[in-house]
């Protein structure tokens, strides 16, 4: 896989004046309210445009091609030719990867070895809803366990299908220090049913240098950590890292505490997702609260572009800048984070069903976490989520048995006699076990891969799974039975999160000592 950068490893040296010099009276105090307005977006990629923004404004253009140089991009070609439609969601999606790769001045933040491959450590999925009023993160813990689509190999060949395979190790597919955002990419399109429209990589070295220059954020701790709550492996307790209650921490403090697993709750994973939550909305809030002037915005936007590796859709500032415009009017109260329904399968996670589905449905339909229409103006029908109607496929080959999942009577044999008009042999229909499904599943067993997508692409939103038994099945959902390839009608109520997700859901806006369980 390919990185380009000019920039690598030397930061741009700062040059005095340009950024304040005629950005006085009127035209200043404008620039304030815009960089005021900024930081109701998401997190690293809102910030670079934030900076770029108001800078631009103050006079000092020039910083478009400054910036440019310092923004790394991924190899856009290994991404699947079997994505999820476009136009299934009328909002947006970015996918937010934290590296931990060791490359670089990030060996000596994050330890080990220098020469390893590039690790995710964590990773979300946000969805900007069509109105761009709300925004919903979804953390997918890493050691969940997914399909990991074929991906693209340095050499230009293409890997298999990973069944049964943890969430993290798609960004190792590769085995680069640089690691596979593509790959890591089309495992969460495969995963959600949803069209990732930008991925944003940020690596620990970037990420430290951004909260020095934020001034530091809010955090709080139900206890004291020390060394070994860090790192298990040391014999001794070691010295105090930090202290019980709310403070505020900045660079190489900031990448402990959002690294601490086993010193604080239950020491899992999903306990320092949920600090990770925390840490982010606090963010977000310490950057809205203090409002940045053109000064302290150049340094973040030069740490912000180094922190950074993008797909070339926001490869520029001007990019930068467009995508930043589109999130300004997001609040911090509307900005939810919450962690894909899970539970324990051994020592790794598996994903929860229905609720899972009924999750990314609802974020398709583009429905808050509480429930309500948030398809703004872009949805020309509003209250509809109703799917679009799929493009032709060709069958030719492929034998599939149809399930109907869900209680509408005869859609095994519309789906059925649409599968046949498009060239596939169906098997059979009946009734799923389950008719509570509110998305299509594709099941297939071994060597099936190609041909299950086949049938996928004729239900936009499918979700693929890999099962032990032979032939493909395909369970029809609600959001199949409502969209008008069925016949169907938009559903006057879509589904909604799940009580269970909503419930544990964190706002920008919360309290940095609410919730402290940890797991």
């Amino acid at each position: 896989m390919t990185v380009t950068s000019n920039h690598q490893t030397d930061p741009p040296r700062h040059r005095s004046g340009g950024a304040a010099h005629g950005a006085r009276g009127a035209p200043r105090d404008r620039g304030r309210r815009r960089a005021r307005r900024r930081g109701r977006g998401i997190r690293t990629t809102l910030l670079v445009g934030l900076a770029v923004l108001v800078l631009a404004a103050g006079g000092a253009g020039w910083l478009y091609l400054r910036l440019d140089g310092d923004i790394s991009t991924f190899d856009s070609g290994g991404l699947s030719d079997n994505r999820p439609d476009a136009a299934a969601s009328k909002g947006e999606n970015v996918l937010v990867i934290g590296s931990d790769t060791r490359t670089g001045g990030n060996h000596a933040l994050g330890g080990g070895d220098k020469d390893d491959v590039g690790r995710s450590d964590t990773a979300f999925l946000l969805h900007v809803y069509a109105d761009h009023r709300h925004a919903i993160a979804v953390s997918i813990p890493r050691d969940t366990l997914v399909t990991i689509p074929p991906c693209k190999l340095p050499d230009g060949t293409w890997t298999k299908a990973q069944p049964h395979t943890m969430f993290n190790a798609a960004y190792s597919v590769g085995q680069t220090p640089a690691g596979n955002p593509a790959c890591t990419q089309n495992t969460v399109e495969r995963l959600t049913g949803l069209r990732v429209d930008h991925t944003v990589v940020v690596d620990f070295e970037g990420f430290a240098e951004l909260t020095d220059v934020v001034g530091g954020v809010k955090v709080c701790l139900p206890q004291k950590v020390y060394e070994n709550d860090l790192d298990p492996h040391l014999t001794a307790r070691g010295k105090l890292l930090f202290r019980e209650g709310e403070q505020t921490v900045s660079g190489r403090k900031a990448l402990d505490y959002v690294r601490i697993r086993h010193g604080i709750g239950d020491g899992s994973d999903i306990g320092r997702i949920k600090r990770q939550q925390a840490f982010v909305a606090s963010l977000l809030t310490e950057i809205k609260s203090k409002g940045l002037t053109p000064t302290r915005l150049l340094p973040l936007a030069e740490a912000a572009t180094k922190s950074l590796t993008v797909d070339p859709g926001l490869g520029t500032a001007g990019k930068l800048i467009s995508f930043a415009m589109s999130l300004k009017d997001i609040d911090l109260h509307n900005t939810k984070f919450v962690t894909l329904p899970w539970r324990y399968d051994g020592s790794r996670v598996a994903i929860v069903q229905p609720d899972a589905d009924a999750l990314f449905a609802a974020l398709r339909s583009d429905r808050t976490i509480d429930g309500q229409n948030a398809t703004g103006k872009r949805n020309k029908a509003a209250g509809s989520a109703a799917s679009p109607s799929p493009a032709p496929v060709s069958g030719e080959g492929v034998d599939v048995a149809v399930y109907n999942g869900t209680t509408v009577p005869g859609l095994a044999a519309r789906a059925a006699a649409m599968l046949t008009e498009d060239g596939f042999t169906v098997t059979g229909t009946a009734t799923a076990a389950d008719q509570d499904r509110p998305t299509t599943l594709v099941e297939f067993g071994p060597g099936q891969e190609d041909r299950a997508e086949a049938v996928a692409r004729a239900f936009p939103g499918a979700e693929l799974r890999s099962v032990t038994g032979a032939g493909i099945s395909v369970v029809l959902g609600q959001a199949y039975a409502d969209g008008p390839a069925a016949g169907g009608s938009a559903s006057p109520a879509p589904t909604a999160v799940p009580s269970e997700v909503a419930d544990g859901a964190r706002s920008a806006d919360d309290n940095p000592c609410t919730n402290l369980t940890y797991g």
